[in-house]
């Protein structure tokens, strides 16, 4: 039987509501995956669901019965019907669809990246601030085959609700790691024997002169900034995309999805070893 909420002091409500904080996110280890699409991807990714919220609208949608009958199945999840009063104030969309999961963290090791992986493409996020520019990479990152994803310090919260929406439910496909410093990073791929290669406008070579066939982890820098000092240095490689036309240069989510296809089609078009 559904359970029906009808305060918004409910204590699962305002769990919701806090976890639009960081704050909040970090000290339960939830964070909020709104809509059907991101729902049916945490579903079936496997990633544990204690909390499902859904309004009335959301139930007579054929799919968004389907989520929630799933999510009955589960004993562990919670799932309660709420107003649609109650529902916009969790809600962190323009456009609700009027159903949100609150899903826990997932915490990855490098073996994680690597495992299993012939021959890893990794994809490094030094820096970005905007969390919009997280989701996209990653999810480009998710659909160019990559084997994971490393964050340094400083970078866009991962679970915020923007860049889970913008990351359009990769987020729960790729093992992603956070919170990583220069010094640990270079660390990891040394010990891996795995070449990082950095995007840079000055003294590099056009990207698509560069080996992408081997092991690699590609960075992106900062918006503004570019690729921090400490990992330019310890680079095997720069690259950068020549600018042809007038533009000072490109979005870094677009300048991510040039590099990584690039490497999908050497990788393509390497020939087979028999």
């Amino acid at each position: 039987m559904i359970e029906r909420i009808l305060s918004p002091q409910n204590q699962y409500v305002k769990l919701a509501m806090g976890l639009k904080q960081k704050k909040k996110r970090e000290s339960t280890g939830l964070f909020i995956a709104e809509g059907l699409r991101l729902a049916e991807e945490a579903i079936a990714s496997g990633w544990r669901i204690p909390v499902c919220l859904f309004t009335r609208e959301a139930y007579l949608h054929e799919r968004g019965r389907q989520v929630i009958e799933q999510l009955q199945a589960d004993t562990s999840c919670k799932v309660m019907q709420v107003s649609d009063s109650i529902y916009s104030k969790v809600t962190d969309t323009d456009q609700p669809q009027g159903l949100m999961v609150l899903v826990g963290k997932k915490r990855y090791q490098f073996d994680d990246v690597i495992l299993n992986k012939q021959n890893p493409l990794i994809l490094v996020l030094d820096g970005l601030q905007d969390p919009g520019n997280v989701g996209t990479i990653i999810r480009t990152a998710d659909a160019a085959g990559c084997s994971g994803v490393l964050m340094t310090k400083g970078s866009a919260d991962l679970f915020s609700g923007k860049t889970v929406r913008a990351g359009m439910g990769s987020i729960f496909h790729l093992p992603i790691i956070e919170g990583l410093g220069c010094g640990e990073l270079v660390a990891l791929l040394s010990e891996y024997h795995i070449p990082l290669m950095a995007t840079a406008l000055t003294d590099s070579e056009i990207y698509f002169s560069s080996d992408l066939t081997m092991p690699v982890a590609v960075v992106f820098g900062n918006e503004g900034n570019g690729v921090q000092k400490e990992l330019l240095q310890r680079a095997k490689v720069k690259l950068h995309i020549p600018i042809l036309g007038k533009a000072e240069s490109l979005n870094v989510a677009a300048a991510a999805s040039v590099i990584l296809y690039e490497a999908v089609r050497q990788r393509l078009l390497q020939p087979c070893v028999s």
